[in-house]
């Protein structure tokens, strides 16, 4: 690159994307954000809002496959694979089974390990910038299970994500001492995990006060605008608005969720990304949990948000635009109301239905395209909103430089 960018376009309003205009602010850089909705419209509203850097992996895992074709075929399974025709959807599978292997997911494990160890550190440097919204430390974080045999079974795991580098700190509790550290656990549950050194966050909160944090810098946000192309030259890379203006940038970063293939396949970005659909919805809880609660066995997670408990779930390979599903949400209900007392299920307010970015490896997609003026930033799973801030500080550092730091070098998005 021939000159570092001083004017540069981030095309998506999601926590990656403002955090990538943020920290490209913090190098004196002019930003302007494109957003076909409006600020957190996409997956970074309605999710569980965790801060979990020990628990960030690859979502490809031998686990997976354990459900077998029979299961993931209906609609109460916590992973649904609604059958249709749709040859893009069953070649990102075969790749997400393909690396769905001990040996690749420890390699992808030590992948996320760099950017795990500073992910939290870059949400202190937003706070110190001045995002108002803080994030909440995980005390406890405790992860629920039927029986101790169950909860094996995640010890392993974290015992892998310890053997590898990452800071994980955890410690198993049985039968009674469960309900006595967190009241909302009804006697079903036998057995559990502290995971410690957690945070959480307010996700719509939030992304509100990034975004007024980006605006508050001269950054402009323009909402409810279809960015349909971007056309790379040499110096400089062209937004393409589906009104057909046009509007020339000294450098591009699409951040735009599981739509990225559609305006990065043109660029040299051959991995596909998918849409894996997360539901959740909010009830009154009391006692409301003192802070995070997961179910591995029954892919759940809940949250205590402004007075209420946020419940997500479940991973569907459906179109993003597709609506939601009211079977998802029966199903997250009926596999949450025998592990929780005092929640009222019925009283549920928020349904809300939202597509995470996947890749068939499980890794993001982080860095450069083959136009030298457009980059991507997009493929995070379920960790978007975890890692959302270390990878606009690591992009922003790319596209700056001209060149990718280490951290990113296994997610870059020509692999």
């Amino acid at each position: 690159m021939s000159s570092a960018p001083q004017d540069v376009a981030v095309v998506g309003a999601g926590l990656v994307g403002l955090a990538t205009a943020w920290f490209l602010q913090e190098a004196g850089v002019t930003v302007t954000v494109y957003e076909r909705r409006h600020v957190a419209a996409g997956a970074s509203w309605g999710n569980a809002g965790w801060l979990t850097p020990g628990l960030t992996v690859p979502l490809p895992e031998p686990a997976v496959l354990r459900y077998g074709l029979r299961a993931l075929l209906s609609p109460a399974s916590p992973v649904y694979l609604p059958l249709r025709a749709d040859p893009a959807l069953w070649r990102f599978l075969r790749g997400f089974v393909a690396h769905s292997t001990h040996r690749r997911w420890r390699r992808g494990l030590a992948a996320y390990v760099p950017v795990n160890q500073r992910a939290l550190e870059a949400f202190d440097v937003l706070a110190a910038g001045g995002v108002s919204v803080p994030t909440r430390a995980a005390t406890p974080f405790l992860a629920g299970f039927r029986t101790g045999r169950e909860a094996r079974g995640m010890l392993t795991e974290l015992t892998a994500i310890r053997d590898a580098g990452q800071d994980v700190r955890f410690r198993p509790v049985l039968n009674w001492r469960a309900q006595a550290l967190e009241p909302a656990l009804s006697d079903r549950v036998r057995a559990a995990i502290v995971v410690e050194g957690q945070r959480y966050l307010d996700p719509p909160e939030y992304l509100r006060s990034l975004g007024m944090a980006v605006r508050a810098r001269h950054g402009r946000i323009v909402e409810n605008v279809d960015v349909t192309a971007v056309r790379p030259g040499a110096t400089s890379a062209t937004v393409v608005r589906s009104t057909g203006q046009q509007y020339r940038h000294d450098a591009v970063v699409l951040a735009t969720g599981a739509e990225l293939t559609r305006l990065a396949g043109a660029l040299g970005v051959r991995q596909p990304v998918q849409a894996g659909r997360g539901y959740s919805f909010s009830v009154p809880a009391d006692p409301l949990p003192a802070g995070p609660l997961y179910f591995p066995g029954q892919r759940v997670a809940c949250t205590p948000l402004r007075g209420r408990l946020r419940i997500a779930g479940m991973m569907e390979f459906r179109r993003p635009d597709d609506p939601l599903d009211p079977r998802r949400i029966a199903a997250i209900v009926e596999a949450v109301r025998p592990l929780l007392t005092g929640v009222d299920l019925e009283d549920r307010a928020d349904e809300w239905v939202g597509s995470r970015p996947c890749t068939a490896d499980g890794l993001p997609l982080i860095g450069p395209t083959a136009a030298p003026r457009v980059f991507v930033a997009g493929g995070h799973g379920m960790w978007g909103i975890a890692l959302g801030p270390i990878t606009g500080q690591l992009l922003a550092e790319t596209v700056l430089k001209g060149e990718a730091p280490p951290e990113l070098a296994p997610f870059d998005p020509l692999r």
